[in-house]
């Protein structure tokens, strides 16, 4: 049917709006992008907006030469690769006996998480509980009291309740076990659900935060978002790292450091969204939609 035009006007103010939001998250990463590839000499004048004056990448070197961006941005991965896996595992494992019919009690437990979801214990119970179980400045503090999110787990929990009830039966008719029924028949068929909520857990570990400065002690454990905050927030150290070698006073400033250092710390969500988003508007929708 064609459109009409009211129709088309519709579309185009809607178009119209999209496309300033979509500016509005872009040009503060241009902007990023640009200080970070920028010499001290444009930077200083404040002639830098959405595109590089004099191309230099000493920022970057100095950056990696001079502060500990290499072992945050080690710990950066460590943290999200293993906290990532582990959340996954117990996801899997909490959502699939979840969305059997036959489970005994799966309503009780599903009406528990999502509790959770609405009432938690707040910052000072739980510092206490990792105090007691003696996980103070460890990464199990930061893995274990996000090792379920209740949102990915609904998510899961239907998308495996969605898969056509005659392939479970043809699987039960061949001996298939609760074990095989899970990894031959239930995984490969929930992909896009999967490569869905390990981008969530992977970006929500990869920016812990506050969790890193309450549960961590020691600073040679702080991930990379911890490092630039604190690069951020004490400008001292950038303007010590600046006059650390008189000969390189023209060349960086702590600005382009800084967003050097914000850049080294959003480069890898960038690099890992594109390979995971043709599975991300199917997962999401799959596992939202009862149907």
């Amino acid at each position: 049917m064609k459109d009409s035009f009211g129709d088309k006007i519709f579309y185009a103010c809607n178009y119209g709006i999209l496309l300033l939001i979509a500016l509005t998250c872009l040009f503060p990463l241009l902007h990023i992008v640009s200080l970070s590839l920028s010499d001290a000499h444009s930077i200083m004048s404040g002639i830098v907006t959405f595109w590089p004056r004099g191309w230099s990448i000493e920022s970057y070197r100095q950056l990696f030469e001079n502060t500990r961006i290499i072992p945050a941005f080690g710990n950066s991965a460590v943290i999200t690769l293993v906290g990532s896996a582990i959340s996954m595992i117990m996801t899997i494992l909490t959502a699939y006996p979840l969305s059997r019919a036959y489970f005994i009690g799966r309503r009780f437990f599903t009406l528990a998480a999502v509790f959770t979801m609405m009432f938690a214990g707040g910052m000072i119970p739980h510092y206490l509980l990792m105090k007691q179980l003696g996980l103070i400045n460890t990464y199990w503090s930061l893995w274990l009291p996000a090792a379920v999110s209740v949102y990915n787990l609904l998510v899961l929990r239907t998308f495996f309740a969605n898969v056509p009830e005659e392939i479970e039966e043809a699987a039960r008719m061949d001996g298939c076990g609760e074990w095989r029924m899970l990894m031959r028949i239930m995984l490969p068929l929930s992909l896009p659900a999967l490569a869905t909520l390990t981008l969530f857990y992977a970006v929500g570990y990869w920016n812990s935060f506050m969790s890193v400065l309450i549960y961590i002690n020691e600073t040679h454990k702080y991930n990379l978002t911890v490092l630039v905050q604190q690069m951020i927030r004490k400008q001292s150290v950038l303007t010590e790292m600046v006059y650390a070698q008189p000969d390189d006073v023209a060349e960086i400033t702590g600005e382009g450091i800084k967003a050097a250092g914000i850049m080294v710390m959003i480069i890898p969500m960038l690099i890992v969204y594109p390979l995971l988003q043709r599975y991300f508007v199917k997962g999401v929708m799959l596992g939202s939609v009862k149907g």
